[in-house]
């Protein structure tokens, strides 16, 4: 429910309340119950200045109330309108309004006049204003003969409208034949009279059908006049001059405006060129919020005009030749206006009153009482009123002199007129507000409890809370003047009934209204900005918390109207969701919740963006030989700045169809000076980019050809190398025809020896890239030069740059060369570099040749394979490794330029010493038996020198995988067989086999088997099932089960507080009993290993086997020297090079391999 609030405020003190109550102005504020006698009030009448339509019925209203019922008579023209006289005059029942019936018969001309209306009844008489009734007109132009107008180009004009003079002024417009507004502006424009103002004419001004119209909007109808018509000779123009005022004439002109109208002040002038408008108030400023300039600044206006803005203002004209000023003294009169107009009055029998009536106006306005429509001064006498000027005095009235009063306050700008009443009642208080309302309010905010009342004497308020309540008082609560209870800031605690009792000497009445308190609504989840790119898709968030009681309606805005009719737009619970969002789904998105009680609304703006359109309108201006000026309007930068503009050109006559990238500017600029390269037939385009992307390309420009000019550069990459002993191969990477700068592009090669003091030897070529010089001497140093030119010049004088001739083949072998054996794998090697005259070539290196001819244990040669090492530069030692132990080797070095090697060195051979053996290539476990099993195994594949000896090692494992004691065993080398005795029955054993030679023991193989079960042992368990089936026999199995269940619990027990876990020793089952943990820090053992070479696991760890066995790596690898023909060894003598895939064969003796074998033995796994 809405709540009425005073602007006046009483807090509630139990002090003041009675007195403040009972004050009996107060009473003027509240409205007379309908029930109750009252005299009559004017609710409803026509304006003061009443035009009506001649073609309608004449309508002139007169509404009042009063009781009883008032009645009612007109006067016209000051005299008694007796309505039952003229039968086109009728009044409407229970009311004062006439209807006169002109559309039949009768004229409106006859009923113009001024009106006043009275309504009455026992208790007094209200009066109307005076309505001035008069027809509205809409004269024609009177007809007129309008001569041609022709003036020379350059002068000033004005067409005169005079239009008819109507009721209301008509609104005057400028048109042609076609109904079309002809176009205004600073050189033409229409003044406030209607005339159509020229500064200055031009050509573009000559036509025929200048129409002036007049639109009567009362009767809409438009009236225009004759067309006029106008011809400029386009001559030379008239000579420049400075302006001179159209309207107003001279240098001064006074206006006078009313108070509250518009103040428009004009000044028009003429001049070539056409003059500017500036305006000034002289001594003040022109007031911000009310001025307003029309009419491109001729016109100044200031709306709601005060007395204040009264002054001289000034209107400046100004062009390139001059200035002048006219000044306009504005007065601003006033038509009087209430300062406190007269109020109704309720009294009790013997209260006292006034009656008030202050009114301002420029002149002062004068003040004249009337009482029930008759001046004061003639009304029948009254004891208790009293006349003091604006003010009657009311003291012990009495019921009789009730009546109505009225107020004229007029100057010669016009008049106000008030009825007020002065009503003697004495009545009980009554409560007007219903009972038991109940309001509903948002915590936090105020509420408004009503209790409209009436009484006579006024009624004292006071305001209950609860049944037993006391009286409210202003700490809290705020108690208004026309009884309505304010609650600041309501609380859940607010919640109640409140009861409203009003009181005065005649009696009480009392209403009781009921207050609830609602939680907020509140949005906990608001809408955020959003910057999406077109075509994607935006959610906005909408989650609401609110009253429980309470339902709220959601609702989608944007820019604050309805959401798009489209299915793009989809909304749920908390969500508003945009899929394939456009440009015009930009804008402010507004999520509002509303219940009964409240309302609240969040924001979010999306700005969609996109890349830039492609810019347009390229246009090539300031065409020079080497640049040109490129100007281009951009396109619409899809609310994302652009960042730049990206220029690309096409050579159209060497690269058509290739863009090249050319400059870029900054997003700000819309021209470029770009530089340009002769000879060619220039296109450009351009691109925008912003922060999205960049915009597709522009459509290319016009075409532009430079002119052609000698070549600017020479070509570059020029190289002077031979590709036979005898000649001069001369290359160079040639321009491109954008390099060109012109037609007919060739070179100049030119070269000669360094060391000579031969001249230049010069040859023009095509446009070609390499040129051939034959019969050089080999290897010589020459200097080389190519130039280009063209049809136009040359270009610069090139760089010299040094070439040799072609390179031949070295002449002489390395000599003196040694070898050093390091280790089993490793050998270095030294030589005396060759003299440089004999390498007739660019130096690439030494190369070493290198072959395992014979192996120290075994006479049978084969061919083999020769490995190459390449040592860049001029090395004279390296690395070989990857060498086999117990090898003899040959090697030889030769020298390498870019044309091949040179001849070999002499043959060194030298021998590499013995190694630890491979592990055996097989092993096999055959003919197993109930207590033996047999060994076969081969030698190993590169025994790496004499074997001494082979080392078994083996161990039970149980049914739990925990292995037994290992026993070793030395076999001799010569053996490839060997069975082992006296082992248990149904055992599984692991066995461990690795070779020997004087170095060392090798890598390990292993291998498990199983012995064959007893099958005397299996037959008596079959002959004993009789006895297992019987049932003492059971029950001590039974028996037995149970102690050993009872052991295991207490060993597992014992096991937990401080064993070894089963899962670790399952986990070390299968372990290689070689294999011990590395120590991070030096490389030995683990702190379980010995000084044992060969030591097996703890019993109980085991690692299964897979019959596999990882082959050892020698410690000198060949990663860390490099191998092949391409390997190469640092000054040092460290080897970065690689091996060769050039293979030689030599016979070599035995199967040895170049691999050397592993320190680390194999792991296996359990099969």
């Amino acid at each position: 429910m809405q709540l009425k609030i005073m602007p006046k405020k009483k807090h509630l003190s139990a002090g003041r309340v009675p007195l403040v109550l009972f004050l009996c102005q107060m009473i003027g504020a509240l409205d007379v119950p309908l029930d109750l006698v009252q005299p009559p009030t004017i609710t409803q009448q026509s304006p003061k200045d009443y035009i009506i339509d001649p073609r309608e019925n004449i309508v002139i209203q007169c509404e009042a109330k009063g009781k009883p019922p008032p009645s009612f008579s007109w006067t016209r023209n000051g005299t008694h309108f007796d309505i039952d006289k003229d039968p086109l005059v009728t009044m409407k029942p229970g009311s004062g309004t006439l209807v006169i019936n002109i559309i039949t018969e009768g004229k409106a001309e006859t009923y113009e006049g001024v009106y006043q209306c009275t309504a009455r009844n026992e208790r007094g008489a209200a009066i109307s204003n005076n309505i001035v009734v008069r027809p509205s007109r809409s004269p024609l132009w009177t007809k007129e003969r309008l001569e041609p107008i022709t003036l020379r180009n350059g002068q000033s004009l004005v067409l005169p409208c005079r239009p008819p003079i109507g009721l209301p002024p008509a609104i005057i417009f400028w048109m042609d034949n076609s109904f079309q507004r002809l176009p205004q502006s600073e050189r033409v424009s229409q003044g406030l009279n209607g005339d159509l103002y020229f500064s200055n004419v031009l050509p573009e001004d000559t036509r025929e059908d200048y129409i002036c119209y007049a639109r009567f909007n009362h009767t809409q109808t438009i009236q225009q006049k004759q067309p006029i018509s106008l011809k400029v000779i386009s001559a030379k123009p008239s000579k420049e001059r400075p302006p001179t005022f159209l309207t107003p004439e001279g240098n001064e002109s006074l206006k006078e405006e009313l108070r509250g109208n518009v103040l428009s002040l004009e000044c028009i002038a003429e001049g070539l060129p056409t003059p500017i408008i500036y305006w000034i108030k002289e001594d003040g400023t022109l007031p911000v919020n009310r001025t307003f300039y029309r009419n491109f600044k001729k016109t100044l206006q200031i709306t709601q005009v005060t007395e204040a803005d009264s002054g001289n203002y000034q209107c400046i004209a100004k062009n390139p030749l001059g200035a002048v000023h006219h000044t306009i003294a504005v007065t601003v009169k006033a038509a009087p206006y209430w300062i406190a107009a007269p109020q109704n009055l309720v009294l009790s029998p013997g209260e006292n009153g006034t009656l008030i009536c202050r009114a301002n106006g420029n002149p002062k306005p004068r003040i004249a009482w009337l009482t029930n429509g008759v001046p004061i001064e003639i009304a029948p006498d009254d004891p208790s009123r009293k006349i003091d000027g604006d003010t009657i005095i009311f003291s012990n009235v009495q019921e009789r002199l009730s009546a109505v009063y009225q107020c004229n306050a007029s100057n010669e700008y016009g008049y106000l007129l008030a009825n007020a009443f002065v009503n003697v009642l004495a009545e009980p208080p009554r409560i007007l507000t219903s009972a038991n309302i109940l309001y509903q309010v948002i915590a936090n905010r105020p509420a408004f409890l009503d209790c409209a009342f009436f009484g006579s004497p006024l009624p004292a308020i006071e305001w209950f809370k609860g049944t037993k309540g006391s009286a409210l008082h202003e700490d809290i609560y705020v108690l208004h003047d026309n009884g309505t209870l304010e609650i600041p800031v309501a609380q859940k605690d607010s919640t109640g009934t409140y009861t409203c009792v009003a009181r005065n000497k005649l009696g009480m009445a009392k209403n009781e209204v009921h207050l609830e308190i609602k939680d907020p609504t509140r949005i906990i989840k608001q809408p955020e900005h959003a910057v999406v790119q077109r075509g994607s898709r935006v959610s906005f968030d909408c989650k609401l918390k609110h009253d429980p009681t309470l339902v709220p309606t959601v609702m989608w805005l944007k820019d604050h109207g309805e959401l798009p009719n489209e299915e793009r737009f989809s909304i749920d619970k908390d969500h508003l969701v945009v899929t394939d969002v456009s440009d015009d789904d930009g804008g402010t998105y507004t999520c509002t919740a509303n219940t009964t009680l409240d309302s609240v609304s969040a924001s979010a703006v999306l700005r969609v963006v996109d890349v830039p359109n492609p810019p347009f309108d390229l246009e090539l201006t300031n065409q020079l030989d080497d640049s040109v000026q490129l100007t281009w309007t951009p396109g619409d930068d899809n609310n994302s700045p652009i960042t730049k503009f990206i220029i690309e050109y096409e050579d159209a006559m060497h690269e058509a169809g290739v863009w090249h990238h050319q400059a870029e500017v900054s997003g700000t600029q819309t021209t470029a000076q770009l530089k340009l390269s002769p000879y060619v037939n220039y296109s450009f385009r351009v691109m925008a980019e912003n922060n999205i992307g960049r915009s597709l390309p522009s459509e290319a420009s016009e075409q532009y050809l430079t002119k052609a000019a000698e070549p600017d550069q020479n070509p570059t990459a020029v190289e002077g190398l031979g590709t036979e002993p005898d000649n001069l191969v001369i290359t160079w990477k040639p321009l491109n025809g954008f390099e060109s700068n012109g037609p007919g592009l060739q070179y100049k090669v030119s070269w000669r020896q360094k060391d000579g003091d031969d001249e230049w030897t010069s040859v023009v070529v095509a446009n070609v890239s390499k040129y051939i010089v034959s019969g050089t001497p080999t290897f010589v140093p020459y200097l080389i030069k190519v130039q280009s030119l063209n049809d136009v010049g040359f270009a610069p004088e090139p760089a010299v740059v040094m070439g040799h001739s072609g390179e031949d083949l070295p002449m002489v072998a390395p000599g003196n060369v040694r070898v050093n054996v390091v280790n089993s794998t490793l050998a270095e090697v030294h030589w005396d570099p060759v003299p440089l005259k004999s390498i007739r070539g660019h130096l690439q290196g030494y190369r070493i040749y290198y072959w395992k001819v014979q192996s120290s244990s075994k006479r049978n040669r084969r061919h083999i394979e020769k490995k190459i090492l390449t040592f860049q530069g001029s090395k004279t030692h390296g690395m070989l490794p990857g060498l086999q132990p117990y090898s003899h080797y040959f090697l030889n070095v030769r020298v390498v330029n870019g044309k091949g090697e040179g001849p070999a060195s002499s043959d060194r051979g030298f021998h590499t010493p013995e190694g630890v053996p491979s592990a055996p290539s097989s092993l096999k476990i055959v003919n197993p038996t109930l207590d033996s099993l047999t060994l076969e195994w081969d030698p190993p594949s590169h025994p790496n020198g004499i074997l001494t000896e082979y080392t078994l090692k083996y161990q039970p494992i149980n049914s739990t995988h925990e292995l037994g004691p290992l026993v070793d065993l030395k076999i001799p080398a010569n053996k490839t067989r060997w069975t082992l005795k006296n082992l248990n029955f149904s055992t599984r054993y692991k066995f461990y086999f690795y070779a020997q030679t004087s170095v060392g023991s090798g890598s390990q193989i292993t291998e498990e088997a199983i012995t064959t079960v007893d099958e005397g042992k299996m037959a008596m368990a079959s002959r004993q099932v009789d006895i297992a089936t019987q049932g003492w026999f059971i029950g001590l199995m039974c028996a037995v089960a149970l102690l050993i269940l009872i052991l295991l619990i207490v060993c597992f027990v014992r096991r937990n507080k401080g064993g070894k876990y089963p899962v670790k020793e399952k986990e070390d089952a299968h372990a290689d009993p070689e294999i011990q943990p590395m120590k991070e820090d030096d490389g030995t053992f683990g702190e379980y290993s010995d000084a044992e070479d060969h030591k097996p696991l703890k019993k109980g760890s085991r690692t299964p086997s897979d019959r596999t066995v990882e082959k050892e790596n020698s410690d000198d690898s060949l990663v860390d020297y490099g191998e092949g023909v391409n390997g190469q060894f640092n000054e040092d003598g460290s080897f970065i090079g690689q091996y060769s895939g050039k293979k030689e064969k030599e016979p070599a003796e035995g199967n040895e391999s170049s691999e050397a074998p592993s320190p680390v033995n194999a792991m296996n796994s359990f099969v």
